[in-house]
């Protein structure tokens, strides 16, 4: 049996903003600007300032994928290991989570070898990463190597470089089946946001993480569950995202109806009529809101979902904000000539970004 997991559930405090009645911004590509509380429109010249329009960014997000839950649903995480594999160079374990009351969430640990206790008694502490999946109906195991498209064994990869990686089912894939809106969520995205939040804290409570170094990086539904997730954890200092998001009125000729299902945030339907132009959030500010954490966005050139130039208008949106942060180069963009997927080019481009931002100390 692998004995050097450490079953201890940790407490992060983490704050939350308020739900309010945030300003509705019409132009979502000008963010150094901030509504007052008299309902001027005023400069963003600080970061002060901008932690205002942050604020903001964050209450109309939840506008449409609902409230972030309230610190009374996190439970003692209580770890039970079902399976466990030992591979060449790090040992795999399926776990299942407690990530509220009479929830369970089923997660893939991989563990490298060269972070377990050394003989001399000393723990080594190395990087982690969270990887949650993409659309697949088996889940969690695509990224760790146990079925699915072998460009997307992502947590397995990172495992081999040295990386604990941590792998989820998002609701209602892989093993996790759930009725997230009889357990009062809003949207799908809004559980995942939670339970992947409750992964950090599991991560963090590991002898073999270093709590200030966990990444997320993930392909499509991984590639903006990775974003979104980070939007809201800060705990999470490094984000990559390949074929993951574009601006709304780039998506789909601005038909908003893929995001508007029960796997993701109903209200977009229900509310705003999936349409753009009536959304209170778009990825131009939660891109910006990353900030000033590295972030690296791998957009194809020929990808079906998401048209290239709404990265491209994300990431011009987004600039000058990692510039107000004096961090210019923690922004980044890669555009290769490929089609929606995760080649191994990509993939290097991808996993040297996080090696670059999370292995240095």
């Amino acid at each position: 049996m692998f004995r050097s997991i450490a079953w201890t559930w940790v407490v992060v405090a983490v704050t939350m903003p308020v739900l309010t009645a945030a300003p509705f911004y019409a132009d979502k590509t000008r963010l150094l600007v901030f509504v007052d509380e008299q309902g001027q429109e005023k400069p963003v010249t600080t970061l002060q300032e901008w932690a205002i329009r942050r604020r903001h960014i964050l209450e109309n997000f939840q506008e449409v994928a609902g409230p972030f839950p309230e610190a009374s649903r996190k439970v003692p995480l209580e770890p039970r290991i079902l399976e466990e594999i030992r591979e060449p160079s790090y040992t795999r374990i399926k776990l299942a989570l407690a990530v509220e009351k009479d929830d369970r969430l089923p997660v893939w640990l991989l563990i490298p070898h060269e972070a377990r206790k050394r003989e001399d008694g000393t723990q080594p502490k190395v990087p982690a990463v969270l990887v949650p999946h993409q659309t697949t109906r088996i889940g969690k195991d695509e990224p760790v190597g146990v079925g699915g498209k072998p460009d997307l064994h992502i947590a397995k990869h990172l495992a081999e470089r040295g990386y604990v990686a941590l792998a989820p089912d998002y609701p209602n894939y892989g093993e996790y089946v759930i009725d997230v809106y009889q357990r009062g969520y809003v949207s799908g995205t809004m559980k995942g946001i939670w339970n992947h939040m409750r992964c950090v804290d599991y991560l963090q409570s590991l002898p073999e993480v270093d709590p200030n170094r966990i990444g997320a990086i993930g392909h499509s539904l991984g590639g903006h569950n990775s974003i979104f997730v980070a939007v809201f954890d800060e705990r999470i200092r490094c984000i990559v995202s390949n074929c993951g998001f574009n601006s709304f009125p780039r998506y789909m000729g601005g038909n908003l109806a893929g995001w508007s299902h029960k796997g993701y945030m109903p209200r977009i339907r229900e509310r705003y009529e999936m349409k753009p132009a009536k959304m209170p959030f778009d990825f131009t500010e939660l891109v910006a809101a990353l900030a000033p954490r590295p972030f690296l966005a791998c957009a194809p050139l020929r990808d079906g979902n998401f048209d290239v130039q709404g990265v491209r208008d994300c990431i011009a949106a987004a600039t000058p904000v990692y510039i107000l942060h004096q961090v210019p180069q923690n922004l980044a963009a890669h555009y290769p000539d490929c089609a929606h997927e995760f080649p191994a080019e990509v993939r290097e481009t991808a996993y040297d970004w996080l090696d670059r931002h999370l292995k240095r100390k």
